[in-house]
Protein backbone atom coordinates (compact mmCIF):
# COMPACT_ATOMS: atom_id res chain seq x y z
CA UNK A 1 0.00 0.00 0.00
CA UNK A 2 1.40 3.63 -0.58
CA UNK A 3 1.60 6.41 1.09
CA UNK A 4 -1.11 8.22 -0.37
CA UNK A 5 -3.56 5.11 -0.23
CA UNK A 6 -2.41 4.87 3.40
CA UNK A 7 -3.51 8.62 3.94
CA UNK A 8 -6.92 8.60 2.37
CA UNK A 9 -7.94 5.28 4.16
CA UNK A 10 -7.24 7.43 7.00
CA UNK A 11 -9.35 9.89 6.53
CA UNK A 12 -12.11 7.34 5.06
CA UNK A 13 -11.86 5.61 8.51
CA UNK A 14 -12.27 9.13 10.59
CA UNK A 15 -14.85 9.16 8.37
CA UNK A 16 -16.80 6.57 9.04
CA UNK A 17 -16.66 6.92 12.86
CA UNK A 18 -18.23 10.67 12.11
CA UNK A 19 -20.53 9.11 10.09
CA UNK A 20 -21.81 6.75 13.22
CA UNK A 21 -21.93 10.11 14.97
CA UNK A 22 -23.61 12.30 12.94
CA UNK A 23 -26.33 9.78 11.77
CA UNK A 24 -28.45 10.33 15.19
CA UNK A 25 -28.23 13.65 15.80
CA UNK A 26 -31.45 15.75 15.64
CA UNK A 27 -32.62 18.55 13.08
CA UNK A 28 -31.66 21.50 15.83
CA UNK A 29 -28.21 20.59 15.74
CA UNK A 30 -27.40 19.91 12.44
CA UNK A 31 -28.91 23.03 11.68
CA UNK A 32 -27.71 24.94 14.18
CA UNK A 33 -23.85 23.63 12.64
CA UNK A 34 -25.06 24.53 9.01
CA UNK A 35 -25.40 27.98 10.22
CA UNK A 36 -22.46 28.22 11.66
CA UNK A 37 -20.68 26.70 8.93
CA UNK A 38 -22.16 29.83 6.68
CA UNK A 39 -21.28 32.32 9.40
CA UNK A 40 -17.92 31.40 9.10
CA UNK A 41 -17.51 31.09 5.38
CA UNK A 42 -18.80 34.62 5.48
CA UNK A 43 -16.37 36.06 8.42
CA UNK A 44 -13.35 34.52 6.45
CA UNK A 45 -14.04 35.26 3.01
CA UNK A 46 -10.92 37.01 3.07
CA UNK A 47 -8.72 33.63 3.33
CA UNK A 48 -10.75 32.30 0.99
CA UNK A 49 -10.42 34.62 -1.55
CA UNK A 50 -6.28 34.77 -0.57
CA UNK A 51 -6.13 31.29 -1.46
CA UNK A 52 -8.65 31.29 -4.82
CA UNK A 53 -6.45 34.03 -6.01
CA UNK A 54 -3.65 31.41 -6.28
CA UNK A 55 -5.54 29.03 -8.20
CA UNK A 56 -6.55 31.50 -10.29
CA UNK A 57 -3.38 32.89 -11.07
CA UNK A 58 -2.06 29.00 -11.98
CA UNK A 59 -4.98 28.11 -13.95
CA UNK A 60 -3.98 31.50 -16.27
CA UNK A 61 -0.03 30.90 -16.52
CA UNK A 62 -1.62 26.82 -17.50
CA UNK A 63 -3.86 28.22 -20.54
CA UNK A 64 -6.96 27.47 -19.16
CA UNK A 65 -10.00 29.03 -20.97
CA UNK A 66 -11.76 32.38 -19.36
CA UNK A 67 -14.76 30.65 -19.14
CA UNK A 68 -13.21 27.85 -16.53
CA UNK A 69 -11.46 30.92 -15.07
CA UNK A 70 -14.76 32.51 -14.56
CA UNK A 71 -16.27 28.83 -12.98
CA UNK A 72 -13.08 28.97 -10.31
CA UNK A 73 -13.21 32.28 -9.13
CA UNK A 74 -14.63 33.13 -6.16
CA UNK A 75 -14.99 36.86 -4.77
CA UNK A 76 -16.65 38.21 -1.50
CA UNK A 77 -20.29 38.09 -2.88
CA UNK A 78 -20.14 34.79 -4.52
CA UNK A 79 -19.29 33.87 -0.65
CA UNK A 80 -21.83 35.04 0.23
CA UNK A 81 -24.24 33.12 -2.22
CA UNK A 82 -22.14 30.37 -1.18
CA UNK A 83 -23.31 31.13 2.46
CA UNK A 84 -27.01 31.91 1.79
CA UNK A 85 -26.85 28.19 0.00
CA UNK A 86 -25.79 26.37 3.46
CA UNK A 87 -28.34 28.42 4.99
CA UNK A 88 -31.24 27.41 2.41
CA UNK A 89 -29.94 23.81 3.15
CA UNK A 90 -30.97 24.09 6.98
CA UNK A 91 -34.36 25.33 6.15
CA UNK A 92 -35.01 22.28 4.51
CA UNK A 93 -37.12 19.46 5.82
CA UNK A 94 -34.66 16.54 7.42
CA UNK A 95 -35.09 13.73 5.90
CA UNK A 96 -33.58 10.98 8.26
CA UNK A 97 -35.96 9.39 10.54
CA UNK A 98 -39.42 9.59 7.92
CA UNK A 99 -41.66 6.48 8.02
CA UNK A 100 -41.48 5.81 4.28
CA UNK A 101 -44.17 3.09 5.02
CA UNK A 102 -45.41 0.36 7.80
CA UNK A 103 -47.40 -0.51 10.06
CA UNK A 104 -48.97 -3.06 12.65
CA UNK A 105 -48.78 -6.38 10.92
CA UNK A 106 -51.62 -9.27 11.08
CA UNK A 107 -49.85 -11.03 14.07
CA UNK A 108 -49.14 -7.93 15.95
CA UNK A 109 -45.35 -6.58 14.79
CA UNK A 110 -44.80 -3.02 14.64
CA UNK A 111 -43.25 -2.43 11.15
CA UNK A 112 -41.51 0.58 9.88
CA UNK A 113 -39.33 1.45 7.38
CA UNK A 114 -37.61 4.58 8.24
CA UNK A 115 -34.84 6.74 5.95
CA UNK A 116 -31.15 6.88 7.45
CA UNK A 117 -28.58 8.42 6.06
CA UNK A 118 -26.12 6.31 3.90
CA UNK A 119 -22.61 6.96 5.85
CA UNK A 120 -20.13 7.82 4.18
CA UNK A 121 -19.94 9.61 0.85
CA UNK A 122 -17.11 10.45 -1.49
CA UNK A 123 -17.86 13.48 -3.98
CA UNK A 124 -15.11 13.57 -7.15
CA UNK A 125 -16.13 16.71 -8.75
CA UNK A 126 -13.99 19.41 -11.08
CA UNK A 127 -13.43 23.01 -11.26
CA UNK A 128 -15.88 24.95 -9.04
CA UNK A 129 -14.70 25.53 -5.33
CA UNK A 130 -18.38 26.17 -4.49
CA UNK A 131 -19.11 22.62 -4.78
CA UNK A 132 -17.15 21.83 -1.78
CA UNK A 133 -19.27 23.90 0.56
CA UNK A 134 -22.87 22.86 -1.42
CA UNK A 135 -21.42 19.01 -1.15
CA UNK A 136 -20.61 19.58 2.44
CA UNK A 137 -23.82 21.11 3.84
CA UNK A 138 -26.28 18.04 2.00
CA UNK A 139 -24.07 15.83 3.07
CA UNK A 140 -24.21 16.95 6.60
CA UNK A 141 -27.88 17.63 6.38
CA UNK A 142 -28.74 14.16 5.51
CA UNK A 143 -26.59 12.78 8.21
CA UNK A 144 -23.92 11.85 5.68
CA UNK A 145 -20.39 12.39 6.41
CA UNK A 146 -18.46 14.18 3.59
CA UNK A 147 -14.60 12.99 1.36
CA UNK A 148 -14.42 16.05 -0.69
CA UNK A 149 -12.14 15.59 -3.87
CA UNK A 150 -12.06 18.57 -6.01
CA UNK A 151 -10.07 19.12 -8.90
CA UNK A 152 -6.25 19.82 -8.59
CA UNK A 153 -6.88 22.97 -10.13
CA UNK A 154 -8.84 24.74 -7.12
CA UNK A 155 -6.72 23.00 -4.23
CA UNK A 156 -5.55 26.05 -2.61
CA UNK A 157 -9.57 27.24 -2.67
CA UNK A 158 -10.68 23.42 -1.48
CA UNK A 159 -8.22 23.13 1.36
CA UNK A 160 -9.02 26.56 2.81
CA UNK A 161 -12.81 26.05 2.61
CA UNK A 162 -12.42 22.95 4.27
CA UNK A 163 -10.78 24.38 6.94
CA UNK A 164 -12.72 27.10 7.69
CA UNK A 165 -15.51 24.31 7.58
CA UNK A 166 -13.94 22.00 9.97
CA UNK A 167 -13.17 24.85 12.54
CA UNK A 168 -16.82 26.06 12.30
CA UNK A 169 -17.95 22.56 13.66
CA UNK A 170 -16.25 22.75 16.90
CA UNK A 171 -18.39 22.94 19.78
CA UNK A 172 -21.73 22.68 17.34
CA UNK A 173 -22.15 18.88 18.29
CA UNK A 174 -21.57 17.98 15.13
CA UNK A 175 -18.17 16.06 14.67
CA UNK A 176 -15.15 17.63 12.60
CA UNK A 177 -14.32 14.86 10.61
CA UNK A 178 -17.78 14.76 9.11
CA UNK A 179 -16.09 16.93 6.59
CA UNK A 180 -13.30 16.34 5.35
CA UNK A 181 -11.06 16.90 1.94
CA UNK A 182 -9.10 13.56 0.52
CA UNK A 183 -5.88 14.17 0.83
CA UNK A 184 -3.25 14.18 -2.61
CA UNK A 185 -3.65 16.26 -5.68
CA UNK A 186 -2.47 13.45 -8.17
CA UNK A 187 -4.92 10.86 -9.42
CA UNK A 188 -3.75 8.42 -6.57
CA UNK A 189 -5.34 9.92 -4.40
CA UNK A 190 -8.70 9.43 -6.49
CA UNK A 191 -8.31 6.16 -7.13
CA UNK A 192 -7.45 5.21 -3.73
CA UNK A 193 -10.82 6.78 -3.02
CA UNK A 194 -12.48 4.82 -5.63
CA UNK A 195 -11.02 1.57 -3.63
CA UNK A 196 -11.81 2.44 -0.51
CA UNK A 197 -14.79 -0.23 -0.57
CA UNK A 198 -15.95 -0.98 3.31
CA UNK A 199 -15.06 2.64 4.49
CA UNK A 200 -16.56 4.62 1.65
CA UNK A 201 -20.31 3.90 1.30
CA UNK A 202 -21.22 5.47 -2.26
CA UNK A 203 -19.10 7.95 -4.49
CA UNK A 204 -21.02 10.36 -6.51
CA UNK A 205 -18.82 12.25 -9.57
CA UNK A 206 -19.85 15.59 -10.44
CA UNK A 207 -18.23 16.90 -13.48
CA UNK A 208 -18.05 15.98 -17.60
CA UNK A 209 -18.38 12.96 -19.11
CA UNK A 210 -14.82 11.92 -18.88
CA UNK A 211 -14.66 12.20 -15.26
CA UNK A 212 -17.96 10.08 -14.66
CA UNK A 213 -17.21 7.45 -16.46
CA UNK A 214 -13.92 7.23 -15.45
CA UNK A 215 -15.29 6.74 -11.88
CA UNK A 216 -17.87 4.30 -12.86
CA UNK A 217 -14.86 2.22 -14.64
CA UNK A 218 -12.57 2.28 -11.83
CA UNK A 219 -14.07 2.18 -8.48
CA UNK A 220 -15.39 -1.11 -6.66
CA UNK A 221 -17.37 1.95 -4.47
CA UNK A 222 -20.83 1.87 -5.75
CA UNK A 223 -21.17 5.51 -7.61
CA UNK A 224 -24.23 7.28 -8.57
CA UNK A 225 -23.91 8.44 -11.86
CA UNK A 226 -25.01 12.20 -12.44
CA UNK A 227 -24.36 14.51 -15.13
CA UNK A 228 -24.22 13.54 -17.87
CA UNK A 229 -26.97 15.04 -20.52
CA UNK A 230 -27.67 14.78 -23.95
CA UNK A 231 -30.91 16.33 -23.67
CA UNK A 232 -33.35 16.34 -26.92
CA UNK A 233 -36.52 18.67 -28.06
CA UNK A 234 -39.10 16.97 -30.14
CA UNK A 235 -41.37 19.27 -32.06
CA UNK A 236 -44.17 17.00 -32.74
CA UNK A 237 -47.06 17.55 -35.93
CA UNK A 238 -49.37 19.22 -33.89
CA UNK A 239 -47.05 21.70 -31.74
CA UNK A 240 -47.76 25.30 -31.59
CA UNK A 241 -45.03 26.89 -33.72
CA UNK A 242 -44.90 30.24 -31.22
CA UNK A 243 -44.06 27.85 -27.78
CA UNK A 244 -41.66 25.25 -30.14
CA UNK A 245 -39.83 28.35 -31.49
CA UNK A 246 -39.81 29.42 -27.51
CA UNK A 247 -39.03 26.30 -25.74
CA UNK A 248 -36.22 25.26 -28.37
CA UNK A 249 -34.62 28.26 -27.94
CA UNK A 250 -34.80 28.32 -24.20
CA UNK A 251 -33.83 24.71 -23.85
CA UNK A 252 -30.41 25.22 -25.93
CA UNK A 253 -29.66 28.92 -24.99
CA UNK A 254 -30.87 30.04 -21.63
CA UNK A 255 -27.28 28.11 -20.46
CA UNK A 256 -25.50 25.82 -21.97
CA UNK A 257 -22.61 24.84 -19.86
CA UNK A 258 -25.17 22.56 -17.67
CA UNK A 259 -26.09 18.61 -17.90
CA UNK A 260 -30.21 19.99 -18.69
CA UNK A 261 -29.59 22.30 -22.18
CA UNK A 262 -30.78 20.46 -24.78
CA UNK A 263 -28.25 18.94 -27.38
CA UNK A 264 -30.17 18.08 -30.22
CA UNK A 265 -33.51 19.41 -31.50
CA UNK A 266 -35.56 17.11 -33.57
CA UNK A 267 -38.40 18.31 -35.89
CA UNK A 268 -41.65 16.48 -37.30
CA UNK A 269 -41.57 16.77 -41.02
CA UNK A 270 -44.99 17.92 -41.39
CA UNK A 271 -44.70 21.25 -38.93
CA UNK A 272 -40.56 22.02 -40.72
CA UNK A 273 -41.70 23.96 -43.16
CA UNK A 274 -43.65 26.46 -40.82
CA UNK A 275 -41.21 26.03 -37.72
CA UNK A 276 -37.59 25.87 -39.24
CA UNK A 277 -37.04 29.28 -40.64
CA UNK A 278 -38.30 30.67 -37.72
CA UNK A 279 -36.56 28.79 -34.71
CA UNK A 280 -32.95 29.14 -36.55
CA UNK A 281 -33.56 32.52 -36.69
CA UNK A 282 -34.41 32.95 -33.08
CA UNK A 283 -31.19 30.61 -32.49
CA UNK A 284 -28.79 32.73 -34.78
CA UNK A 285 -30.16 35.80 -32.49
CA UNK A 286 -28.95 33.66 -29.88
CA UNK A 287 -25.52 33.07 -31.06
CA UNK A 288 -26.54 29.29 -31.77
CA UNK A 289 -24.40 27.25 -34.52
CA UNK A 290 -26.90 24.54 -36.12
CA UNK A 291 -25.45 21.53 -36.67
CA UNK A 292 -28.03 20.10 -39.49
CA UNK A 293 -29.27 17.39 -41.82
CA UNK A 294 -29.78 17.99 -45.20
CA UNK A 295 -33.29 19.43 -44.58
CA UNK A 296 -32.01 21.47 -42.05
CA UNK A 297 -29.30 22.91 -44.14
CA UNK A 298 -31.55 23.94 -46.81
CA UNK A 299 -33.96 25.54 -44.46
CA UNK A 300 -30.98 27.25 -43.05
CA UNK A 301 -30.12 28.80 -46.34
CA UNK A 302 -32.46 31.18 -45.65
CA UNK A 303 -31.90 33.01 -42.63
CA UNK A 304 -29.04 34.27 -40.45
CA UNK A 305 -28.16 31.07 -38.50
CA UNK A 306 -24.57 29.57 -38.84
CA UNK A 307 -25.11 26.34 -39.90
CA UNK A 308 -22.81 23.33 -40.85
CA UNK A 309 -24.09 19.69 -41.78
CA UNK A 310 -23.99 17.33 -39.06
CA UNK A 311 -22.28 14.28 -38.89
CA UNK A 312 -23.01 10.98 -37.13
CA UNK A 313 -20.81 12.20 -34.03
CA UNK A 314 -23.01 15.37 -33.89
CA UNK A 315 -25.88 13.57 -32.89
CA UNK A 316 -23.88 11.66 -29.94
CA UNK A 317 -22.37 14.96 -28.60
CA UNK A 318 -23.11 16.32 -25.41
CA UNK A 319 -21.95 20.08 -26.86
CA UNK A 320 -22.18 22.43 -23.75
CA UNK A 321 -21.93 25.07 -25.77
CA UNK A 322 -23.84 27.13 -28.23
CA UNK A 323 -24.00 24.69 -30.81
CA UNK A 324 -27.65 21.95 -31.30
CA UNK A 325 -27.79 19.29 -33.68
CA UNK A 326 -30.86 19.55 -35.31
CA UNK A 327 -32.82 16.83 -37.35
CA UNK A 328 -36.22 16.60 -39.71
CA UNK A 329 -37.92 12.92 -38.72
CA UNK A 330 -40.66 11.33 -40.20
CA UNK A 331 -42.99 11.14 -37.73
CA UNK A 332 -42.84 10.39 -33.65
CA UNK A 333 -41.67 6.74 -33.44
CA UNK A 334 -38.67 8.35 -36.00
CA UNK A 335 -37.90 10.50 -32.79
CA UNK A 336 -38.45 7.76 -29.89
CA UNK A 337 -35.95 5.61 -32.01
CA UNK A 338 -33.19 8.48 -32.38
CA UNK A 339 -33.89 9.53 -28.60
CA UNK A 340 -32.95 5.72 -27.53
CA UNK A 341 -29.75 5.54 -29.98
CA UNK A 342 -28.14 8.50 -28.40
CA UNK A 343 -30.24 9.90 -25.12
CA UNK A 344 -27.93 9.66 -21.98
CA UNK A 345 -31.24 8.95 -20.15
CA UNK A 346 -31.29 12.42 -18.46
CA UNK A 347 -34.12 14.28 -19.98
CA UNK A 348 -36.10 15.19 -23.33
CA UNK A 349 -38.88 17.03 -23.90
CA UNK A 350 -42.13 16.68 -26.17
CA UNK A 351 -43.67 20.07 -28.01
CA UNK A 352 -47.11 18.95 -28.86
CA UNK A 353 -50.90 20.15 -28.51
CA UNK A 354 -52.01 16.14 -29.06
CA UNK A 355 -52.68 14.75 -25.36
CA UNK A 356 -52.11 11.33 -27.98
CA UNK A 357 -49.05 12.49 -28.79
CA UNK A 358 -47.75 13.47 -25.33
CA UNK A 359 -49.00 10.02 -24.09
CA UNK A 360 -47.20 7.90 -26.11
CA UNK A 361 -44.23 9.83 -25.99
CA UNK A 362 -43.85 9.83 -22.05
CA UNK A 363 -44.64 6.53 -21.92
CA UNK A 364 -41.99 5.17 -24.17
CA UNK A 365 -39.31 7.44 -23.30
CA UNK A 366 -36.70 6.16 -20.82
CA UNK A 367 -35.77 9.19 -19.02
CA UNK A 368 -34.77 10.94 -15.61
CA UNK A 369 -37.13 13.42 -16.81
CA UNK A 370 -39.49 14.03 -19.47
CA UNK A 371 -40.83 17.77 -20.08
CA UNK A 372 -44.22 18.03 -21.96
CA UNK A 373 -44.35 21.29 -23.49
CA UNK A 374 -41.76 22.82 -21.33
CA UNK A 375 -37.83 23.32 -21.14
CA UNK A 376 -35.63 20.95 -20.59
CA UNK A 377 -34.17 23.59 -18.36
CA UNK A 378 -36.50 22.65 -15.59
CA UNK A 379 -34.60 19.40 -14.83
CA UNK A 380 -33.11 21.03 -11.48
CA UNK A 381 -34.03 20.07 -7.78
CA UNK A 382 -34.43 23.93 -6.72
CA UNK A 383 -37.24 24.28 -10.01
CA UNK A 384 -38.39 20.49 -8.67
CA UNK A 385 -39.31 22.70 -5.28
CA UNK A 386 -36.57 20.04 -3.96
CA UNK A 387 -34.53 22.81 -2.67
CA UNK A 388 -30.76 22.23 -3.26
CA UNK A 389 -29.41 19.05 -5.47
CA UNK A 390 -26.00 17.31 -5.01
CA UNK A 391 -26.61 16.17 -8.73
CA UNK A 392 -28.96 15.08 -11.11
CA UNK A 393 -28.96 11.09 -11.71
CA UNK A 394 -29.41 9.25 -14.97
CA UNK A 395 -29.26 5.91 -13.53
CA UNK A 396 -31.75 3.46 -12.39
CA UNK A 397 -30.74 2.34 -9.16
CA UNK A 398 -31.88 4.44 -5.48
CA UNK A 399 -31.78 7.86 -7.37
CA UNK A 400 -32.95 8.83 -10.44
CA UNK A 401 -33.16 12.88 -11.57
CA UNK A 402 -32.78 15.47 -9.37
CA UNK A 403 -31.08 14.27 -6.13
CA UNK A 404 -32.22 16.35 -3.24
CA UNK A 405 -31.41 15.18 0.75
CA UNK A 406 -33.90 12.31 0.58
CA UNK A 407 -31.99 11.00 -2.11
CA UNK A 408 -28.94 11.00 0.31
CA UNK A 409 -30.44 8.57 2.93
CA UNK A 410 -31.47 4.69 2.58
CA UNK A 411 -33.72 2.83 4.82
CA UNK A 412 -34.11 0.69 7.55
CA UNK A 413 -36.70 -1.71 9.00
CA UNK A 414 -37.55 -1.38 12.29
CA UNK A 415 -39.71 -4.15 13.69
CA UNK A 416 -40.82 -3.78 17.67
CA UNK A 417 -42.69 -6.86 19.21
CA UNK A 418 -43.86 -8.13 22.43
CA UNK A 419 -42.00 -11.20 22.68
CA UNK A 420 -42.79 -12.36 19.53
CA UNK A 421 -41.75 -15.61 18.19
CA UNK A 422 -42.05 -17.47 15.01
Amino acid sequence: MTDTEREVRAVAERAKDAAADLAPLSRGVKDAALHALADALVKRADEITEANTRDVERARADGTSEAMIDRLTLNPARIEQIAGAVREVAELPDPVGESVRGGVLPNGLDLRQIRVPLGVIGIIYEGRPNVTADAAALCLKSGNASLLRGSSSAYDSNTVIVQVLREALEGTGVPADAVQMVPGRGRESSAALMRARGLVDVLIPRGGASLIQAVVRESTVPVIETGEGLCHVYIDADADVDKAVAIATNSKAQRVSVCNSAETLLVHEDVAGEFLPRALESLAGAGVTVHGDEKVMAAAAGTSVEAVPATDEDWATEYLSLDLAVRVVPGIDDALAHIRAHSTQHTESIVTDSLKASRYFTARVDSAAVMVNASTRFTDGGEFGFGAEIGISNQKLHARGPMGLPELTSTKYVVTGEGHLR
